[in-house]
């Protein structure tokens, strides 16, 4: 390979995927469009048709949007390999420190805030234009830039000398730096994921024990009844932010949490929201949580070992518009275009994650109810608007949930 051949290749795999994406999302407004004079007939019973148009104006409106958002991301990719923009970031901070590994770590750094400044405008109005004009957004602008202001400080105590230190290894360790790094990586993934609820969490939203009382003294037998021990169940303030209404789990050992959003406490009656938290525990107990982790291990694995072998190759710096490689640009150039030769394989991802959903969904039809499970779906697919009628081919692409009529027809048959 040759930076003369490398370039060309790049920028059509750049202007493959965002065509595809392009295609895919148009795909889907006209499919989303089609439908919405009228409802579903298994979700007449359930749903309105000016629920179902108001989730189909909204996911246009959305879809539309990112068809913006993916350009304006393809120009800035654009702008920082070809454009030269990742080569003056490394030029001006080489000459700010003496040690590759600082000048290295303040590259990436300029880097990650010229990209967030770039794309805030999208954030914004993302925010309070499309989820305002819905009804969703309860975000005022002094909670938008204190998130922002948290999530900055956040990745710059955290992820800077994790940075630091992976350049140092990809230094240091020879031909076989890539095991130290990932080993590394998964032992600060996991250290992440112990951490964040009770450290990380907090500082965004408040968290409280569940109030009601007999809703938790039911959730109590259901996770006896799994034989799931969590280290709390508590309500947060998502109403804070949002009107959508939402259920996780969190954290690993004895620092597991289940969290309920306080508006999905009020979408939901008592025996819909254990249904939603059977599912819940179905991914628990069929190890998809394990699983995920596993296969994204094992990809990470694969990428560091790909990342190996061409950060030694001039052609892959000069195909991407960098004239003076280094650790820290080989990094960065890597994770930056990866996305745009694996797209492809979305499908082949989110294949997987719904196969998962039907596991979790079977699960809870044997451990509470799958009546109460299609009823609180029917009532999450109205209130937050999501669409009972996706293009297949996009949805094959980007939803990791099977379509709504596929799903209530599983539940309806192991009912």
């Amino acid at each position: 390979m040759t930076a003369h051949a490398f370039t060309p290749l790049f920028v059509f795999a750049l202007t493959a995927s965002v065509l595809l994406q392009m295609w895919l999302a148009q795909r889907h407004i006209n499919h989303v469009r089609r439908h919405r004079s009228a409802v579903p007939a298994e979700f007449a019973g359930e749903i309105s048709l000016s629920s179902h148009q108001r989730a189909a104006d909204y996911t246009v409106a959305k879809t539309h949007f990112g068809m913006v958002t993916t350009i304006w991301d393809a120009i800035l990719l654009a702008a920082f390999t070809l454009g030269g923009g990742i080569q003056w970031l490394s030029g001006l901070t080489a000459g700010w420190f003496d040690s590759a590994i600082l000048a290295g770590v303040a590259m990436i750094a300029l880097l990650a805030i010229a990209n967030t400044l770039l794309t805030l405008p999208f954030s914004w109005i993302s925010t309070f234009r499309i989820e305002s004009a819905f009804g969703f957004n309860q975000t005022t602008p002094a909670t938008f830039f204190t998130d922002l202001l948290k999530t900055t400080l956040i990745a710059a105590a955290i992820g800077l000398p994790l940075v630091a230190v992976v350049l140092w290894l990809m230094d240091a360790m020879g031909s076989n730096w890539w095991l130290w790094v990932w080993a590394t990586w998964v032992g600060f993934s996991l250290l992440l994921m112990w951490i964040f609820p009770a450290w990380i969490a907090p500082l965004f939203n408040k968290f409280e024990p569940l109030p009601d009382e007999s809703l938790r003294a039911r959730i109590e037998a259901l996770l006896t009844r799994c034989g799931f021990r969590a280290g709390g169940i508590f309500m947060m303030d998502g109403s804070k932010r949002s009107s959508h209404g939402n259920a996780y789990f969190t954290g690993l050992g004895a620092k597991k949490r289940i969290v309920f959003f306080d508006t999905l406490l009020k979408q939901l009656n008592g025996d819909e929201i254990e249904a939603v938290l059977a599912h819940e525990l179905g991914h628990f107990k069929r190890r998809h949580i394990v699983k995920r982790l596993a296969w994204t291990f094992v990809l990470m694995l694969g990428m560091l070992w790909l990342l190996g072998q061409l950060k030694t190759q001039p052609w892959f710096y000069e195909g991407l518009g960098v004239h003076t490689p280094s650790t820290a640009a080989a990094l960065v150039l890597f994770f930056l275009v990866l996305p745009v030769f694996t797209f492809l394989f979305g499908p082949i991802a989110s294949m997987m994650s719904r196969q998962h959903e039907y596991e979790a969904d079977a699960y809870a039809a044997e451990q509470a109810s799958s009546s109460d499970l299609i009823r609180a779906l029917v009532k999450l697919y109205r209130d937050n608007a999501a669409t009972l009628t996706p293009d297949p081919l996009h949805s094959l692409f980007y939803d990791s949930h099977p379509p709504a009529s596929l799903r209530i027809a599983a539940l309806k048959r192991l009912g």
